[in-house]
């Protein structure tokens, strides 16, 4: 194991509290998946040539398609689970476009679907802005040691971004090891997943989509009965296909508004926009012997057909003790963004969806890790320089963000944001937060709020946390260190970031020394009480 480091520039937060450890988490280039590829839908061509080359694959004898495809598997089966599926579900893509016989060799069935595949480094380019939660699996560790899933973004060619995991092993004491990355990634299977009236009802709103005929889709899809949670995405507890009292078969559903409803001009747009809205909403299963390295979120719905990007991960725990992986991240479909929500009970079955509100239409929401005074609280930066807290009844639907931390100090003059979920001590909420300032440099810095209302800053680091140095003033995007969650164990704040929007570094920090170093805002300085857990 490496050494780690000390800041070596005096009388600062970052040189007294903060060491580096080398973590070394860069882009690999290795790490790819099999996607569809249609070729000339990628780019400027109208029209797609698929009618072509599916007749010129077509028109290969069948020896010569035999070692075609025996060349194919043996270069790429290593490097893709189930790399037949996946050709195979690439051929059926194409073959309703263009005419195919009816009966075609295993080979030449694979070699269709082979050219329209491509590889994809989904790390080509850069891996950056990670989150740390607690491991679902803490199996094998000696004590003092936590197993931590670090969620990437993944930045890959034409600078698409997925989501993807790492996982690392921090303790005994200040020590911190990646884990192995290998094996061929997978992008999962999508499973059914349904939508229930009320979630439907808000989202829909939330579009514009609120008149005669959506109502009359939405009386069909029954509510859910009282007791059974507020919808799929929000965690453990029974979601709608689960309900048998409930019908959220959106067929059937437009299929029972009344005639005279669809003879109207609007009708088929209205129609259509809730088609969309109803697609977006997705569920995602990995296979069981997958491990979490090898899992990559890769975008599915229109709103996030350009990317993935800076999912923040918090361990949530419901008032019955119950606990889920929850994140927000933001879609960005080439023009406009909107933030989304991730659940999972392990890391391994994901649910996507939409959020709908006023706080929910900017990037950077970080949700809280429990409910507090009854509500879900997240912070927000809805006018797009400052941080918000926002609440909502259900986790789903955002009121408004009342003002919480503003640009301020040197470090922070162009605007300020949060860098993860807010960690609970015995202090307060310890919010780390981004802070852009001078030629855009990206710094990190802290806040501590009120343990009880979380709308009061009580306290805030008057320096940067951590500030790019050296190497760190380099990258793809110069001058930036940026995370999206840090964890507390075992006394030490842990912290991964970003480097230059290219690669990832971790850092951890004193709790009690970082509290105390503190500045108060509004009442006795805090960092005398410890931290909780």
């Amino acid at each position: 194991m490496t050494r780690s480091t000390r800041t070596t520039d005096t009388g600062s937060a970052q040189s007294d509290l903060v060491t580096r450890h080398p973590l070394g988490l860069a882009p690999n280039s290795d790490r790819v998946i099999a996607k569809l590829f249609l070729p000339g839908e990628e780019g400027s061509q109208p029209h797609s040539r698929a009618a072509g080359i599916v007749a010129r694959a077509l028109a290969l004898p069948e020896r010569e398609v035999d070692s075609l495809v025996a060349g194919l598997l043996e270069r790429f089966e290593p490097r893709h689970r189930d790399y037949r599926g996946i050709l195979a579900r690439h051929a059926a893509v194409v073959v309703p476009r263009v005419p195919v016989p009816a009966e075609l060799s295993p080979a030449r069935s694979l070699l269709l679907g082979a050219c329209f595949t491509a590889e994809y480094a989904v790390e080509g380019a850069a891996v950056t802005n990670p989150s740390a939660v607690p491991h679902p699996d803490q199996a094998g560790l000696p004590a003092g040691a936590l197993r931590l899933a670090l969620s990437l973004r993944a930045v890959g060619e034409g600078h698409l971004s997925s989501i993807g995991f790492a996982a690392a092993v921090i303790g005994p004491g200040p020590a911190v090891r990646l884990e192995p990355r290998s094996g061929p990634l997978t992008t999962g299977v999508a499973v059914p997943v349904e939508w229930e009236a009320t979630r439907l009802r808000a989202v829909l709103t939330e579009h514009g989509l609120d008149d005669e005929v959506t109502r009359a889709v939405l009386q069909s899809l029954n509510p859910r009965r009282p007791g059974s949670g507020p919808g799929p995405e929000s965690g453990p507890g029974p979601g709608p296909e689960s309900d048998p009292e409930s019908d959220p078969d959106l067929s059937r559903a437009f299929a029972a508004v009344p005639p005279d409803l669809l003879r109207r001009p609007q009708a088929p747009g209205i129609i259509a926009g809730i088609r969309s809205i109803a697609g977006s909403l997705r569920r995602v299963e990995f296979p069981s012997d997958s491990t979490l390295p090898q899992r990559v979120l890769w975008p599915t719905v229109t709103s996030e057909s350009n990317g993935m990007e800076d999912a923040r991960f918090v361990r949530f725990t419901a008032p019955d003790g119950t606990a889920d992986y929850r994140a927000t991240y933001t879609a960005f479909d080439g023009t406009d963004i909107s933030p989304r929500l991730l659940t999972s009970p392990d890391l391994r079955v994901f649910t996507t969806a939409p959020l709908a509100g006023p706080a929910a239409r900017n990037k950077g929401m970080a949700l809280f890790p429990r409910l507090v005074g009854g509500r879900h609280l997240a912070l927000c930066r809805s006018d797009g320089e400052s941080t918000g807290l926002a609440a909502s009844d259900d986790g789903q639907v955002w009121e408004p963000a009342r003002p919480l931390h503003g640009p301020r100090a040197a470090f922070e003059l162009l605007q300020v944001g949060n860098c993860g979920s807010p960690i609970e001590t015995a202090a307060g909420w310890l919010t780390l937060t981004h802070g852009v300032g001078p030629m855009r440099t990206y710094t990190i810095g802290a806040i501590l709020l009120d343990l009880d209302d979380p709308g009061r800053m009580v306290a805030a680091l008057p320096e940067p946390l951590l500030a790019p140095l050296g190497q760190e003033t380099e990258g793809y995007v110069p001058n930036v260190v940026y995370s999206c969650g840090s964890l507390i164990h075992d006394g030490l704040l842990w912290l991964p970031y970003g480097i230059g929007d290219t690669r990832i570094g971790m850092a951890s920090v004193p709790v009690d020394r970082l509290l105390a170093r503190m500045v108060p805002t509004g009442r006795a300085r805090v960092g005398d009480g410890g931290i909780s857990g």
